[in-house]
């Protein structure tokens, strides 16, 4: 995967699918621009106003909990957010995020090292993550490289209109 490089927005710890979208929206459309509006909204009602395409959301530990519905990383695609950096994240919802195509990070981060409107540069290829406002750098774990072939092409459903198969990207 190429690099990214986007201002991130901070949130706390156990931000639920609720909270990422509240479920009064999670079935006014399936379309990721319709539900964008309403991402965050549950925190910040501001926020799909300040959201901009390649924005990266920094969590803290247990990002996406509640239910597995997958409306709710829709919501964060159609607010432009390409990345989500956690101490910890669901399982469903980290899985979720690889199908619509947002690249879930998860890392113990120190307190403090992100704010929001930080600027971040991510460097898949390395695993580091570069905070512009302090110079300091950051290693996460890849995730596994069939996940990146997923994510390289938008998705599950992009992965699998484009022909590729499970065993052409694990050899």
């Amino acid at each position: 995967m190429k690099e990214n490089s986007g201002r991130c927005w901070v949130f706390g710890d156990d931000i639920s699918t609720d909270t990422i979208l509240p479920s009064k929206w999670k079935t006014a459309s399936f379309e990721p621009s319709e539900l964008g509006k309403h991402a965050m909204t549950g925190i910040d009602e501001q926020f799909p106003n300040k959201a901009v395409d390649g924005d990266i959301i920094v969590g803290g530990l247990n990002f996406g909990c509640g239910s597995s519905r997958e409306q709710a990383p829709l919501a964060l695609v159609g607010c432009g957010i390409k990345v989500i950096i956690a101490k910890s994240i669901a399982r469903i919802f980290f899985r979720n995020c690889v199908n619509v195509g947002i690249y879930p990070i998860e890392i113990d981060y120190p307190e403090g090292f992100f704010m929001s409107s930080d600027r971040l540069d991510i460097d898949y290829a390395t695993g580091t993550i570069k905070n512009e406002r302090t110079g300091k750098t950051l290693t996460f774990r890849s995730i596994p490289p069939f996940l990146v072939s997923i994510l390289e092409v938008g998705g599950l459903k992009a992965f699998l209109l484009s022909g590729k198969r499970y065993e052409d990207v694990i050899r």
